[in-house]
């Protein structure tokens, strides 16, 4: 069997060692798996957290059951946690987030305080987003909720350097209006403590307005970049084994200036 042979299709040539050519096979199969291999596992942390999400959701538990000592930052279990509230909106003491935007509008972010019936402590419900482009004098609509109710939500932890813009506030206007969610100033307005972290209501929830905060996603950034790395040596490999052992470069560039 000859190990070295060649074909031409019109002006394109190439000779090919079948040899080298099933190493090239061989490598090119390779590098490709791996990219295959990566996007498998992204898709299988999508499916976990997925998973992970409606376990979460389905046996979320009352917020009054957390302890406290598990009440801070440096706990990661709080992140999204599911939590489950009884009690009622303090519609009169709703708080306007400044200049929060949704699909590039300008509006306002909605937080009203939820008294819990069996402790009467407050927490802060983050309710989504509601326009602020109106007619003058037209107050936001803030879709107020009268009465005891049960809603399903989930905690908010910001990052431990997350920017907190201090605000101007005239205490004395409700709905009050901040730059951001500072806890401490909101507590020591209202006179009693708060739950220490914002609590954001999912999806369909008595209250709900348009809930502009991104989506919890599995972390699948790293498997993408590296399956893209993988595809690309592959495509690279098989370039550089096609321009070494065929004229492809030459017609690519064309004839030389001056050639008749």
């Amino acid at each position: 069997m000859q190990l070295r042979a060649e074909f031409s299709l019109r002006s394109f040539h190439i000779r090919v060692n079948w040899l080298v050519a099933l190493c090239v096979i061989i490598t090119v199969a390779a590098f490709a798996r791996l990219g295959v291999w990566q996007l498998q596992r992204a898709a299988e942390k999508v499916e976990v957290q997925q998973a992970l999400e409606v376990e979460l959701r389905d046996h979320a538990g009352a917020i009054e059951d957390i302890p406290a000592g598990h009440l801070h930052r440096a706990n990661p279990e709080l992140q999204n946690r599911h939590v489950t509230l009884r009690g009622e909106f303090v519609n009169d003491r709703t708080i306007l987030l400044l200049a929060e935007f949704f699909e590039g509008l300008i509006g306002y972010g909605v937080v009203t305080p939820f008294r819990l019936s069996s402790n009467d402590q407050l927490v802060l419900i983050s309710r989504g987003w509601t326009s602020g482009i109106l007619p003058p004098d037209t107050p936001p609509y803030l879709r107020p909720v009268s009465g005891r109710v049960e809603i399903s939500a989930q905690i908010f932890v910001p990052a431990a350097n997350a920017r907190i813009i201090s605000s101007q506030i005239d205490a004395t206007v409700w709905p009050l209006r901040m730059r951001s969610l500072e806890i401490d100033v909101i507590a020591e307005i209202l006179g009693e403590p708060l739950f220490p972290f914002e609590v954001r209501l999912t999806a369909d929830q008595p209250g709900a307005l348009v809930r502009h905060w991104p989506a919890v996603y599995a972390d699948v950034n790293q498997n993408l970049s590296y399956a893209v790395q993988w595809f690309s040596f592959s495509l690279i490999v098989l370039l550089i084994s096609v321009l070494a052992s065929s004229n492809l470069w030459a017609l690519l560039r064309g004839p030389k200036r001056g050639s008749t």
